[in-house]
């Protein structure tokens, strides 16, 4: 069941409870696409101020980049959902099923697809929420401020969804390669949040 399509009050429901679907990975897309949004709302309120025609078409092309970014992580919810299937079925192997071992490890290496994922989108919008916040409307500024910290949050809570998995691979160097590259997200996207954050912050008491 795709959980996007219900209510809010719906989703956290089951988000809390013991319903393995949807869970951290699903989380991270939904604020993933929250923050994204917040975003692009200070685009939807810069563009046709004569104030801001300057930077217009830059922003109705960034507009339009987080429209189909909020699209992508609204899906990975359910793709976040598909992915996990294989490994909890894999965990009700039989422990002494020969073919265990190598139907775990696969099911593993789907289930980290996902999340590295959300975090390769958050990363796009992380970079399209600092125009909005250097370029967009000040009167909206707050709000690309507010995106940045929760598209932030999505990209930490999807990389925890894929180094719970990489933890258990027997395949060391693969792991290794997509630790490294998430760390890598999060150490230059997690700088990139941070500082559009206390820019926004630092405006408000010039």
């Amino acid at each position: 069941m795709d959980m996007t399509l219900e209510s809010c009050r719906k989703f956290v429901e089951v988000l809390a409870s013991s319903q393995p679907a949807p869970g951290g990975g699903g989380a991270a897309a939904l604020v993933g696409a929250l923050g994204t949004a917040l975003g692009n709302m200070v685009g939807s309120l810069t563009v046709g101020k004569k104030k801001y025609a300057d930077v217009e078409e830059e922003i109705l092309a960034l507009k339009a980049k987080c429209d189909a970014l909020q699209t992508e992580l609204l899906d990975q919810v359910e793709a976040d959902d598909k992915g996990f299937v294989p490994l909890a079925k894999a965990y009700g192997i039989a422990k002494d099923d020969p073919n265990r071992e190598t139907i775990l490890e696969e099911a593993t290496i789907t289930a980290c697809a996902v999340p590295v994922h959300i975090m390769e989108l958050c990363c796009q919008s992380l970079d399209a929420i600092a125009v909005f916040a250097a370029k967009g409307s000040r009167l909206a500024v707050s709000d690309a401020g507010c995106g940045a910290v929760c598209v932030k949050a999505a990209l930490q809570a999807a990389s925890l969804n894929v180094f719970i998995n990489t933890k258990s691979l027997k395949n060391r160097e693969l792991a290794e390669e997509m630790n490294a590259k998430c760390l890598d997200m999060l150490d230059k996207y997690g700088k990139l949040a941070d500082d559009i954050f206390t820019s926004v912050k630092a405006g408000f008491f010039k």
